[in-house]
């Protein structure tokens, strides 16, 4: 499954090519004023950060949430006390566009993820000029130096990076890189189960100066707090928000740590 996200992401990605340059894209990037940066608003607090994601649908559970209009949502999400937000890209599995990505960059002030399966400098680009500040790298896919190529030049154009891990391993790599906020995203990719634990059993790996992002698993309040009693320094949170009320969610989430 991860192959084929990977694949149709990077095949999306060289059709926009063809009408959009990355000379282009780069010259845009050039003329952007600095983003709004990531590593404050989820720096470590007296509680737990929330990263609020627009998320239409997953290859595992189908379709989630309709979700008109992504930027109305997002503005909800900022409203309620979200410290950032995540907005699927992706069109095959999670029926997301760039356009989520603009419109939300547009809409809010907190920092905005491009969440999607990358694998160039184009999509950095890409979600540079459509207003991100922080882009996901997930290393269950990436290869060690395609890794570190396209985190280097994320920061290099203004971007933070969420370096996505799920084994110790891969927790090795995004450490000795430097990278300042890892997630450990406790959903298989390849088999889309999850398991809590597994940050439990993985965050003291991680440097205590990292910003520590549990994704995925979240189902209510008591899942929050178990994540920040393991370490948890931002929460990653999807599929409970858009099928639920995100403005009586997010405050309990917070409130739970």
């Amino acid at each position: 499954m991860l192959d084929a996200l990977f694949a149709a992401a990077s095949d999306d990605a060289d059709i926009r090519s063809k009408t959009i340059s990355r000379d282009k894209l780069e010259a845009e990037v050039a003329a952007m004023e600095p983003c709004v940066s990531a590593l404050d608003a989820l720096s470590a607090s007296h509680q737990i950060k929330v990263i609020a994601e627009i998320k239409r649908a997953s290859p595992s559970m189908g379709d989630l949430s309709e979700i008109p209009d992504a930027a109305d949502l997002a503005a909800v999400y900022q409203q309620s006390g979200a410290h950032a937000i995540s907005v699927l890209t992706e069109r095959t599995g999670f029926k997301g566009s760039l356009r989520d990505l603009e419109t939300v960059s547009a809409k809010v002030r907190i920092p905005t993820l491009r969440k999607d399966f990358i694998s160039s400098e184009y999509q950095i680009l890409e979600a540079r000029v459509a207003g991100a500040s922080f882009v996901l790298l997930i290393l269950s896919w990436l290869r060690e130096p395609d890794f570190i190529r396209l985190y280097r030049f994320a920061n290099e154009i203004g971007l933070s990076v969420l370096v996505e891990t799920h084994t110790e391993d891969e927790i090795r790599i995004a450490t000795a890189s430097g990278s300042q906020m890892v997630g450990i995203n406790t959903r298989d990719l390849d088999t889309f189960k999850t398991d809590l634990s597994l940050f439990e059993k993985m965050s003291h790996l991680l440097p205590e100066t990292t910003i520590r992002v549990a994704e995925s698993s979240v189902k209510k309040a008591s899942d929050v707090a178990r994540y920040w009693n393991a370490g948890a320094t931002a929460v990653l949170i999807g599929q409970a928000l858009v099928t639920g009320d995100p403005a009586k969610l997010i405050p309990e989430f917070i409130s739970a740590t």
